[in-house]
């Protein structure tokens, strides 16, 4: 993953691990940054967002950005636009590499959103309680910045069509994370009765939609096709589908990954096995959980469904002129949907 990381980071032309640097090194998130010093010596999850910013070399936070600028490539300038070829660098036009910094963006906002604890949940081993409650306060701030922001560079684009498919991709946001907090505050949330069917609406809106709608509008700003805008958004919805079931198979096929290694009940080998075995055998199994998936058929299942997207994902492709962006764009698929 990495290696393919780093070929695509070639192509575009820079390392898009600092695609958001010129946002991060602002005079406010500066000061932002000297107030978040104060919850070090807490376990405020805000802390391991920021180191995130720094080094993630395992979830990779500026994915989505890298994928944005690798199809613009791949699709290359439309007839449309001849006109304005001559804005384009490395074969990427400079409004989709602005695209591309505001996806970044609205994802890491919603990361830093996502840091917010439930106060009524802290252990005495968290962090004193007020300074709990300042990380949430800083949380809910940052990331509102970080929103507004990318709203204020979307609107500089003066796309209507572009705006319309971001927003409404911010909408998909909201919904899913609201939907997995909802879930994981009922009691009976570890036997919850989902369907893959389900799974998959879910996943689309809180990882999926922000980055299919983004490739879309990324051939909208170069005026390609209907045809070839919903070839980049199939690309963008199933590669990120593949992306998030790696993730998920990841405690379950990982070479001697150790028996605390965590896992969610939401995960789709979880899923597929509740829906194979039944519900009744599902709960009474719910303890046994972990090595009864890794024996049963939910794994196999998901590995199944995983590459089942990835090979959406590169029929997608198929639309796009064969060149080095679009090999690189394949070699993200074959990451994600490779195991041991």
């Amino acid at each position: 993953w990495s290696q393919v990381v780093s070929e695509a980071e070639k192509i575009v032309g820079y390392p898009t691990s600092f695609m958001s640097l010129r946002c991060l090194l602002s005079d406010e998130l500066s000061n932002i940054a000297m107030q978040v010093r104060k919850l070090v010596g807490t376990k405020h999850p805000l802390l391991d967002t920021a180191r995130g910013f720094v080094y993630d070399s395992r979830n990779n936070l500026q994915m989505r950005g890298l994928v944005i600028l690798l199809i613009s490539k791949a699709a290359g300038p439309s007839t449309a636009e001849l006109s304005f070829q001559h804005s384009m660098v490395s074969g990427i036009y400079s409004s989709q590499r602005s695209l591309a910094e505001i996806t970044e963006l609205i994802h890491t906002a919603f990361l830093v959103h996502r840091g917010i604890v439930n106060i009524g949940e802290l252990k005495s081993c968290d962090g004193p309680l007020k300074d709990m409650q300042f990380g949430n306060k800083m949380a809910v701030l940052s990331g509102d910045f970080l929103l507004a922001n990318a709203c204020t560079s979307l609107a500089q684009l003066q796309n209507t069509k572009v705006v319309e498919l971001i927003s409404s991709a911010i909408g998909d946001l909201v919904q899913g994370i609201y939907y997995e907090n909802s879930k994981s505050a009922e009691e009976d949330s570890l036997t919850d009765d989902i369907g893959i069917s389900t799974w998959k609406e879910q996943v689309f809106l809180s990882h999926s939609a922000l980055l299919a709608k983004s490739c879309q509008a990324a051939m909208e700003l170069a005026k390609h096709s209907a045809e070839i805008q919903d070839m980049a958004f199939q690309y963008g919805k199933h590669m990120s589908m593949s992306h998030k079931l790696h993730s998920d198979l990841q405690p379950f096929v990982k070479e001697g990954s150790s028996d605390s290694m965590a896992f969610s009940l939401n995960s789709a080998p979880a899923v597929l096995h509740q829906e194979l075995l039944g519900r009744e055998a599902w709960i009474k199994q719910i303890r046994e959980l972990r090595e009864a998936i890794k024996a049963g058929k939910g794994v196999t299942s998901a590995i199944d469904l995983c590459r089942r997207h990835g090979k959406r994902a590169l029929a997608a492709l198929e639309h796009f002129p064969p060149s080095e962006a679009r090999a690189t764009l394949a070699n993200i698929v074959y990451a994600v949907t490779r195991f041991p």
